[in-house]
């Protein structure tokens, strides 16, 4: 009998409506002879209310308290599909992330898990009961709730599926899988059938919504298949695996874009030794992650140096960059918010040459100025003006083709 895990974010259980829906679909599932571990959010909206509501107590930044306050809105969907699937026959039992246990270190609100316990969820599936597990949530050593940050459902189900050696740990949302770009952007973007995880990750990483990048990584260190479906209708959905299982891989599988950059330039700094550390060294000491990095060397011997951050911590970033010009004698700082990145991704790229002058020219066609770039083996990172940001998109989607299915090689 084969296993599956199925996990079922929030909008999937976001009312009773929505519970039994999904109770539905898993008792399909199961009569159709399959096991299934099924792991679920809270219902849609309630972390958000439960932040809310922490913030006007003035509960925010006590990062325990949190944790035993967000850990509830699991509890009540567990319980509500438990007995939703009662209702329609079939035994089903809930458990809490201590109750099974998956046990976390003790970083509070951004744990990682650290081992889990498959025993009381093997006996269910012995027995034929079918498990209800709160995504989300863990228990670290000394007995104290913890969770596990952003995207910590799906990251649960990846683990659970790895723990308990499944045949595929099915990530059911409210989109019918991946597609080369996002469909409210370019209207034929098409569902791919297959992705691998490196491509996923990297596509995750630069601002696809549909998995979370931690969970994917998860997924590839412990080769765990997965699969994206609509919890809203039936289909095949994409597979994410390796890609030595995969047939001839397209040059470019996707495009990823994001608005969330900003861009800040130190003019004229002295080229000389170390001068990198210090002017992201205390960026990176107030907590602001760096993403793309330029430098470039002038006639004059002082070099511009630009970096991108997120946008929520621009202003922050401008002010500690301003005290670095003044240190370092640099002539200005440059800011600018009103950026977006746009990726291509493809393990095929690997392969085939070209995939940049391919890019540039689709973006040159549209009088699109490019004003950082950052590649790697299977990627090719772009900064443009925001205000062009879905101009880009869909001049390098129809460059590339990807509303045409890819030729399959036997």
């Amino acid at each position: 009998m084969s296993i599956y895990v199925q996990k079922y974010g929030g909008t999937s259980v976001g009312s009773p409506e929505r519970i039994h829906a999904v109770a539905e679909r898993v008792a399909r599932f199961r009569a159709a002879g399959h096991d299934v571990v099924v792991v679920v959010s809270a219902m849609s909206g309630e972390t958000n209310r439960l932040t809310e509501l922490a913030e006007q107590v003035g509960g925010a930044a006590r990062p325990r308290e949190m944790d035993m306050l967000l850990s509830s809105g699991e509890q009540v969907t567990i319980a509500l599909l438990a007995m939703a699937l009662a209702d329609r026959g079939w035994s089903a039992r809930s458990f809490l992330g201590s109750q099974v246990s998956i046990t976390t270190d003790s970083n509070h609100t951004k744990a990682r898990i650290e081992h889990i316990d498959t025993d009381a969820l093997r006996d269910c599936l012995a027995n034929g009961v079918i498990p209800v597990v709160a995504g989300f949530q863990g228990v670290d050593p000394s007995g104290e709730i913890t969770t596990l940050g952003r995207g910590g459902s799906d990251t649960t189900a990846v683990a659970l599926a790895a723990a308990l050696t499944v045949d595929e740990c099915q990530i059911y949302t409210d989109v019918d899988g991946v597609y080369t770009t996002d469909p409210r952007v370019v209207a034929n973007a098409r569902r791919l059938r297959s992705v691998t995880f490196e491509e996923m990750l990297e596509l995750a990483s630069l601002g696809s919504k549909v998995l979370h990048p931690r969970s994917v990584e998860f997924a590839g260190k412990y080769n765990v298949a997965l699969r994206v479906l609509s919890s809203f209708e039936d289909g095949e959905g994409t597979l994410i695996t390796t890609e030595e299982s995969t047939m001839e891989r397209p040059v470019v599988s996707g495009i990823a874009f994001t608005r969330d950059e900003a861009k800040l330039t130190l003019v004229g700094v002295p080229d000389v030794p170390g001068v990198a550390s210090r002017i992201l060294g205390p960026v990176g000491k107030d907590g602001i992650e760096i993403d793309m990095i330029v430098q470039n060397v002038g006639a004059d011997g002082t070099t511009d140096f630009t970096f991108t951050v997120k946008k929520a911590d621009f202003k922050r970033a401008e002010e500690i960059l301003s005290q670095v010009c003044e240190t370092l004698k640099a002539k200005r700082v440059i800011a600018d918010s009103d950026i977006a990145k746009v990726s291509v991704v493809g393990v095929g790229m690997r392969s085939h040459a070209g995939v940049a002058t391919a890019m540039f020219d689709a973006l040159a066609a549209e009088n699109i100025n490019i004003q950082v770039i950052s590649t790697s083996e299977i990627k090719i990172s772009v900064v443009v003006a925001e205000r062009y940001l879905e101009l880009a998109v869909r001049s390098i989607h129809d460059a590339f083709g990807l509303t045409e299915e890819p030729i399959s090689e036997d």
